[in-house]
């Protein structure tokens, strides 16, 4: 019986780990018994149990601490990829606390790629807002933003780890955001974004690219995005027509 009860599948313990912390009430940050109580518990053997654990782990439904244990992980912020809302609206209407790290404000100049996305022409002066933004505490994702330079003259005065970008371009220069477009990959994580983002070298991440456009449909801000898979899940909302 202990025999045929080792053999079974990583897919079965899955489901008991997450009807265990539904049936218990474990709420975020409550730990999981032992992997050697939960083998005894369901008679799993110990590779299929920790192959189970990784997965709700990069699923973002627990998280481990070295020598500590398996903890129930807060959940995931849902990002509708049909909205226009910036990051900080979508962090603050889920309920969760939100921070801003400025890691670099530059100019730089246009090259092919910037040059396609934001209209302007080649070799023009761009600015490049590279932020590592945090939900609470965890840093979730590294964002670049690509804006002309030309037509947002005074950003370098602005503090964008207090104030937001969107609203700046409303408030100072009087442009609203209309409409955008967005594409997701997969990629995985250099070690420098891995250390940024607190996870390990080649773990699996979003990876974003997009344009917002103004109400004249003019490109303003282009922006490319690494997101941690498992703080992050995106949706769509379907409509028939």
């Amino acid at each position: 019986m202990g025999e045929k009860n080792g053999n079974r599948s990583r897919d079965e313990a899955i489901e008991k780990i997450e009807y265990y912390i539904i049936e218990n009430k474990l709420a975020p940050h409550d730990r999981l018994p032992s992997e050697r109580d939960l083998c005894e518990m369901w008679g799993f053997n110990r590779s299929t149990l920790r192959s189970a654990i990784q997965r709700l782990v990069v699923e973002g439904k627990v998280y481990q601490k070295k020598g500590s244990g398996t903890y129930v992980a807060e959940p995931k912020l849902v990002r509708n990829l049909q909205g226009l809302r910036s990051f900080s609206k979508e962090v603050s209407d889920n309920g969760k606390s939100y921070a801003d790290r400025i890691l670099s404000l530059d100019m730089i100049e246009s090259n092919k790629q910037t040059t396609k996305k934001l209209h302007v022409p080649l070799g023009h002066n761009v600015y490049v807002l590279t932020r590592l933004r945090y939900i609470g505490e965890e840093p979730v994702t590294i964002e670049n933003s690509f804006i002309d330079a030309k037509h947002f003259q005074k950003l370098k005065l602005h503090d964008f780890s207090r104030e937001s970008l969107y609203e700046v371009f409303e408030k100072e220069y009087g442009i609203q955001i209309m409409k955008g477009e967005e594409r997701v990959g997969i990629a995985y994580a250099t070690e420098y974004e891995a250390e940024l983002l607190n996870i390990k070298p080649g773990q699996a991440v979003f990876y974003l690219t997009g344009i917002v456009y103004d109400e004249k449909e003019e490109p303003v801000e282009y922006f490319k995005s690494i997101v941690r898979s498992d703080k992050v899940r995106f949706a769509s909302v379907l409509k028939q027509k």
